[in-house]
């Protein structure tokens, strides 16, 4: 679909990121006041990156397969690129130059299952790059059961059910941010595995039902999702805004853990406590995928 298509990606990304950057930021001088692009011209970038314009003009068409790390390291340091972007970059090299990832096949390890499960104080989850949640510890399953499809639902995604259902919606207060990074975690992720095809039907089905998803996605953004702080408003608790931490699991290639906390004696960590209490109320519910194909 075109919406993954790693030459097009290519081509906007930087396009995009050129367009942010100024002559005066690049530190070139700006001639005549009518310029008809909003940022850099090609011929700019490729006098920063240190090639001829012919060049450069290839590698934004989406003819960067055979770009060596030195090309893609100047023509980052000529846009300016954040570590996020940078990352985007040389993995639409990869892709382009049809060089698979590897990816977590089959059931996760039971040995992570139970560190997960012992995360008994915070909310905890397991997701891949398409934002399926694939396991949880009984707080995250209550933290996150707005977004499950009914009860005895094993998986979830998050991006489906933050754009097309209305529990979704009202799940995140911040819901400018939360839009802009559940879409740049998803571009990351077709950045790195642009033939997923479940990756593509899911961003194709976004794509075609949600402007706002829509709007987003050719922003072309991508981003590092590893530490920061979000909101959550829960029907049972309220608002509540935790601490996260996400991290990648090296023996299981394209999965996250993310866990939530807050500090001790703050209104939020009450409100986890409170969560807790409510959990414990509710009828157990399934806590994992344990069988079936998790990522392709």
């Amino acid at each position: 679909m075109e919406c993954v298509s790693t030459e097009s990606d290519i081509r906007d990304f930087l396009a995009s990121r050129r367009a942010k950057i100024t002559p005066q930021q690049a530190g070139l001088p700006a001639y005549g006041g009518n310029r008809r692009v909003p940022g850099l011209r090609r011929e700019e970038v490729a006098l920063l990156a240190g090639v001829s314009i012919d060049y450069y003009v290839r590698l934004e068409r989406g003819h960067i397969a055979g770009a060596s790390e030195e090309v893609l390291d100047a023509v980052a340091n000529a846009l300016q690129l954040d570590d996020a972007e940078r990352a985007h970059l040389f993995d639409l090299a990869r892709a382009a130059a049809k060089r698979p990832v590897r990816r977590a096949r089959g059931p996760l390890p039971d040995s992570v299952l139970r560190v997960l499960r012992s995360m008994t104080d915070s909310p905890a989850f397991i997701r891949n790059g398409r934002l399926d949640i694939l396991a949880t510890n009984p707080l995250g399953r209550a933290l996150y059961a707005p977004l499950f499809p009914d009860p005895s639902a094993q998986t979830a995604n998050i991006a489906r059910s933050q754009f097309l259902t209305p529990a979704g919606h009202d799940f995140f207060p911040d819901w400018d941010e939360s839009v802009n990074t559940t879409v740049a975690l998803l571009r990351t992720e077709a950045g790195r595995a642009p033939h997923d095809t479940e990756l593509t039907g899911l961003i194709g089905e976004l794509v075609t039902r949600s402007e706002e998803f829509r709007t987003a996605w050719a922003k072309h953004n991508v981003r590092l999702h590893h530490t920061g702080r979000k909101s959550f408003r829960h029907p049972a608790v309220g608002v509540i805004t935790v601490d996260f931490d996400a991290m990648e699991l090296p023996a299981q290639p394209g999965l996250t853990l993310t866990a939530y906390s807050a500090a001790p004696g703050t209104p939020d960590h009450d409100a986890l406590q409170l969560l807790a209490a409510w959990s414990a109320t509710e009828t157990a519910q399934p806590t994992s995928a344990r069988s079936g194909r998790q990522d392709p």
